[in-house]
């Protein structure tokens, strides 16, 4: 790696890297092989005995050794935290760099071209020295406002909670013919578009009173604490979609019931269900089970049609319904 992304690199670490990984172990007192583990869960490569490490991996290490010492994590707990932690600030790493680079070539500031030459190097460098700050303070932010949130959500189910269950929605929306429509597209076309797909889902989502669990890059999973959300959420998708001819279609499907919450995400039949219900439906449509339709039929923005039985794998005999805007 050249110097300058050297620099940059260290720049963004807030530290030289200085220190081998038996150096960090020993700082913190802890065995080599639980702070590689807890490295390899974070999602890093083995760097061996390089010089990889900063000060502030002795700090971050001594967090977790001091959360285990109290017995708030175990070593299985702590390997979760990291994984989880690991994944999602990687996706939104990624996702800073590439916006913040498109911005700064769009200025002028970064060469596309020669990315390394002087003039670029030293634009990044003044970028991140202008916006570490803000989007550290922005990060924590809204990690303690969604804290909060996940809170309240567990606290309004406290009984629920202790089995890691709850009652609600879930929702699959996928778009159809994805897989056909990326062979043809450049990479970079093909990223715009499933980043404009998973912004205007959860905005959209959000807006209906629901939450996004994950996206699949042609699918987003979704779950709302009520039907009414759901289907508000479910309409307005494909409502959107419907408006911009440069989206795939989308198919929809919406089921209610138990869920295990876990880590995030939502596992059980419920789930199984709304994912057999978005295979069965057709382009541009939203199907529920009979436990959705059941709690819509005295919404009056919304209309039902009922479809007849169907056997779907690993569930039974369904009866989807339709439903579409009033």
């Amino acid at each position: 790696m050249s110097r300058p992304v050297d620099d940059l690199v260290e720049l963004a670490l807030g530290g030289r890297r200085a220190l081998r990984r038996d150096q960090v172990a020993d700082a913190v007192g802890v065995p080599l092989e639980e702070a590689r583990r807890l490295w390899r869960a974070m999602g890093f490569a083995d760097v061996g005995d390089a010089e990889a490490f900063t000060e502030q991996d002795v700090a971050a290490l001594r967090i977790v050794d001091g959360l285990m010492r109290r017995g708030t994590l175990d070593e299985a707990t702590a390997a979760d935290l990291a994984r989880s932690l690991g994944q999602t600030m990687s996706r939104l790493a990624d996702w800073q760099v590439d916006i913040l680079g498109r911005r700064l070539v769009d200025r002028g500031l970064l060469d596309r071209e020669e990315p390394l030459s002087p003039d670029s190097v030293a634009a990044v460098r003044d970028e991140l020295v202008d916006t570490l700050p803000a989007l550290e303070q922005l990060l924590v932010h809204v990690w303690r406002r969604q804290l909060a949130a996940a809170v309240e959500r567990g606290l309004a189910d406290a009984t629920a909670a202790e089995e890691e269950t709850a009652y609600l929605t879930v929702g699959f929306a996928d778009q159809v013919g994805f897989t056909r429509l990326a062979r043809r597209m450049e990479e970079s076309e093909l990223a715009a578009l499933v980043e404009r797909f998973e912004s205007r889902a959860a905005d959209i989502v959000v807006a209906a009173g629901g939450r996004v669990i994950k996206t699949l890059g042609d699918e987003i999973l979704f779950v709302a604490a009520s039907p009414r959300a759901a289907a508000r959420a479910g309409l307005g998708l494909l409502e959107a979609h419907a408006a911009d001819g440069s989206f795939p279609r989308l198919r929809i499907g919406l089921a209610t019931g138990t869920v295990v919450a876990r880590r995030g995400d939502v596992f059980g039949t419920t789930v199984n269900l709304a994912s057999r219900l978005t295979a069965l439906a057709r382009p541009d449509t939203v199907l529920v089970d009979e436990r959705t339709a059941l709690a819509l039929e005295s919404v009056v923005e919304v209309a039902l049609r009922r479809h007849a039985p169907r056997a779907v794998r690993g569930i039974g005999l369904v009866r989807p319904v339709e439903l579409v805007t009033a």
